[in-house]
C-alpha cells in the first residue's frame, strides 16, 4: 500500500511539473474593433512566455469583461476563445475572439438629497457626463471632485451613493443608454469649534495652536487641514506630523485633533582638543568647537544658541543668539545676537544686533534689523597697520519664502531668501595711518540671495539644488568687512572660511536616497566663485577664481539631532587630501 501511494505522489509531482513548464508562446486577439490588441492583452494579464495553467482562458476573459464594463461597454460577447498545444505539449497558443458591442451612454442623472438640499447647487459638475460613454473612471473622478469641493466648504462627512442604474435600449436609434440615480448625503455643516492637542509632554498647547492659524468657529476645509502638518514641521520640534483628525463630540462641537510626537530640540555639538607646545619657549593651548542650541525652551518656543570656536592659539569666535517668538501673541518674532571674533594678533571684532520678523503667512516672512559693530586693532610692541579702528551702524531688510514640506529633510518645495543691508562706517584711527584724502565715513552695501529647490524623481529619490550669491559694495574694504568662503555651508572639500572675498556665489547639487523620513545618503557636487577687487593702498591685489568640490555623505537622525558626515574632494585633490565634514546639522 505504501509503495502504491509513493507511485501516485511521484506521478502527481511529475504531471504538476509538466503543467507548470508549459509556456504561452503566442496570444492572438481577434474581432476587436474599438480597443487595440495591446490594451486587451494588458487587461487580460497575459504575456508571451508566462506559465500556462488550467483555467487561464476563463481568468483572462473575466478580467477583460471587468475592464470593458469599466469603460462603458456592457454589451460585449466572447466568441470561440480557445487554446492549442504544440505537438510536444511544451508550448500553448491562446486565441481570444471578442466583440465589444455597442457602448452605453449616460442619458439622465437623477439626484436626491437626504439632509442638505442647499448643496444641490454643487451638482452642476455632473452635467457634462450626460451624453458621454458610461465610464467608471469618469464617474468616480466626478464624484471625488465634488466630495473634495464639499469637504473644503464645511462638509467633511459628505457622501454620494449610487442607488441604482437603469440600462435600456432606445427603440428609435438602437443606442444603449443608462439612467443613474444618485443619493447625496451632505451631513451637517461643520466648523472647528475646538482644537485638541495630544502627544506633547513639553511643548505648550498654545505654541502648537498659534502655528495653525485657525480661528475658533472657522469653517472646516480639508485643504487647509491637510496643509497643517507642513506648518508644524517647520517648528522642528516634532517627528513628521500626520494629517489631523476631525470629529464631532457629544455636544455637537467640531473637534480638530492634532497628534504630535516630540523630538529632542536641544542640541550639543562639540569637540575639544589640546595642541602641545612646539618647544620649551611656548605653552600648549586648547582648541575646538562647542555649539549648544536650545530651540524650545520650557516648551514655549523660545530659542537660544551659544557657539564657541577656537581654531588657532590666537583666533577664536563667540556667538550668542536669542529668539522671542510671537511677541504679545502677535505674529512677530524678536531676534537678538552678540558676536565676537578675535582674529590672530590682528583685531577684535564685536557685533550686537537685533531684528523683528513679521510672519505674514505660514510661508512668507519679512524682517527688519539693526546692528552695531566695532573693530579694534590689536596693540603691538612694534606698530604695524592691520585694520582701522572703526564703528559701524547697519540696517537692513530681508524676505523669506519657505514652501518646503519639511525644513529638516525636504522632499518637495523650495526656499527663497534675500536681504539688503546698508552700513554707515566711521573710521576712528589710528591717526598715523589716516592718509590724506581717506574717506573716513564710507558707506557699505551688502546684497544676498539664495534659492533651494527639492524634487522627488521617484519614491525616496530626491534631487536637491541650491544657488546662492553675496556681494559687498563700497569704496574700499577691510579684512573684517569681507565675506568668508569655503567649507561645509558653501563649497565642501575646502577648509572652513578658506577664502576672503567681496563677491561670492556657489551652488550645491545633491542626489539623495531617503532611508527614513529624515535620514538619507547622498552624493554631491558643489561649485563656487569668489572675487576680491584690487586695493593698492592696502596692498591687496585682485583675486578671482572658480572652485568646485564633490563627494558623498550621509545624514542620520539621532536623539541629539541630525548628524551629518560628508567625504569631500576639492578641485585637484588626491584621495589622501580629502576633507571630512562632520557635525550636528543645526538651524536656529
Amino acid at each position: 500500500m505504501i509503495h502504491i501511494i509513493k507511485k501516485i505522489l511521484l506521478i502527481s509531482v511529475t504531471l504538476t511539473g509538466m503543467s507548470f513548464s508549459q509556456k504561452v508562446e503566442n496570444i492572438e486577439i481577434d474581432n476587436n474593433k474599438v480597443f487595440s490588441d495591446n490594451e486587451i492583452t494588458k487587461w487580460a494579464g497575459l504575456n508571451e512566455g508566462q506559465n500556462y495553467f488550467p483555467g487561464i482562458i476563463d481568468t483572462s476573459l473575466n478580467r477583460i469583461a471587468s475592464s470593458l464594463s469599466s469603460n462603458g461597454y456592457f454589451n460585449f460577447s466572447f466568441i470561440d476563445s480557445r487554446h492549442a498545444f504544440s505537438t510536444d505539449s511544451q508550448t500553448v497558443d491562446l486565441f481570444l475572439k471578442i466583440d465589444e458591442g455597442l457602448p452605453t451612454f449616460i442619458k439622465n442623472l437623477f439626484f436626491t438629497s437626504s439632509d442638505s438640499a442647499d448643496i444641490i447647487s454643487h451638482l452642476s459638475s455632473f452635467e457634462y457626463l450626460k451624453g458621454e460613454i458610461f465610464s467608471q473612471y469618469e464617474l468616480e473622478t466626478t464624484i471625488s471632485s465634488l466630495l473634495t469641493e464639499l469637504e473644503n466648504k464645511g462638509f467633511p462627512f459628505a457622501m454620494i451613493k449610487i442607488q441604482s442604474v437603469y440600462f435600456y435600449e432606445d427603440s428609435t436609434d438602437g443606442e444603449q443608454y443608462a439612467d443613474l440615480f444618485l443619493m447625496l448625503e451632505g451631513g451637517r455643516k461643520s466648523r472647528i469649534d475646538k482644537i485638541e492637542v495630544t502627544g506633547n509632554s513639553s511643548t505648550k498647547d498654545y505654541v502648537i495652536i498659534r502655528e495653525l492659524r485657525i480661528d475658533t468657529g472657522e469653517e472646516y476645509s480639508q485643504d487647509k487641514v491637510e496643509n497643517l502638518p507642513k506648518r508644524l514641521n517647520k517648528l522642528r520640534y516634532f517627528d513628521p506630523v500626520p494629517v489631523p483628525q476631525f470629529y464631532v463630540d457629544s455636544q455637537n462641537n467640531g473637534v480638530l485633533q492634532i497628534n504630535v510626537r516630540e523630538k529632542n530640540t536641544n542640541n550639543f555639538d562639540g569637540i575639544i582638543g589640546y595642541v602641545p607646545p612646539a618647544d620649551d619657549n611656548e605653552s600648549g593651548y586648547v582648541t575646538g568647537l562647542v555649539n549648544v542650541t536650545l530651540r524650545n525652551m520650557f516648551g514655549t518656543g523660545r530659542a537660544a544658541a551659544i557657539r564657541w570656536q577656537k581654531l588657532t592659539r590666537e583666533s577664536q569666535e563667540l556667538e550668542l543668539k536669542y529668539l522671542e517668538p510671537w511677541l504679545f501673541s502677535y505674529p512677530f518674532n524678536i531676534n537678538a545676537e552678540l558676536f565676537q571674533r578675535i582674529m590672530d594678533t590682528t583685531y577684535v571684532q564685536r557685533r550686537i544686533g537685533g531684528a523683528i520678523e513679521f510672519l505674514a503667512t505660514e510661508d512668507i516672512s519679512a524682517s527688519a534689523f539693526i546692528a552695531t559693530e566695532e573693530v579694534i586693532p590689536t596693540e603691538r610692541t612694534v606698530p604695524v597697520f592691520t585694520v582701522y579702528n572703526s564703528s559701524t551702524l547697519a540696517t537692513g531688510l530681508s524676505l523669506k519664502i519657505d514652501l518646503r514640506n519639511d525644513p529638516l529633510a525636504s522632499t518637495e518645495g523650495f526656499l527663497f531668501e534675500t536681504g539688503y543691508s546698508f552700513s554707515r562706517k566711521k573710521i576712528n584711527g589710528p591717526e598715523e595711518y589716516l592718509a590724506p584724502g581717506l574717506e573716513t565715513n564710507p558707506n557699505l552695501q551688502r546684497i544676498t540671495a539664495g534659492f533651494s529647490a527639492f524634487y522627488e524623481l521617484f519614491f525616496r529619490n530626491i534631487v536637491a539644488l541650491s544657488v546662492n550669491g553675496k556681494e559687498l559694495r563700497g569704496p574700499f574694504f577691510e579684512q573684517s568687512d569681507l565675506w568668508r568662503f569655503g567649507g561645509t555651508r558653501t563649497v565642501r572639500g575646502y577648509r572652513e572660511e578658506q577664502f576672503l572675498a567681496s563677491r561670492i556665489a556657489w551652488s550645491n547639487l545633491e542626489y539623495r536616497l531617503m532611508m527614513t523620513q529624515r535620514s538619507y545618503a547622498f552624493i554631491f557636487f558643489d561649485a563656487g566663485y569668489y572675487f576680491i577687487q584690487a586695493d593698492p593702498d592696502r596692498g591687496v591685489s585682485e583675486n578671482e577664481d572658480f572652485i568646485f568640490g564633490y563627494g558623498a555623505g550621509i545624514t542620520i537622525e539621532t536623539a541629539i539631532g541630525l548628524l551629518g558626515v560628508s567625504f569631500a574632494l576639492a578641485q585637484g585633490d588626491t584621495f589622501s587630501e580629502a576633507k571630512i565634514h562632520f557635525g550636528i546639522i543645526n538651524e536656529f
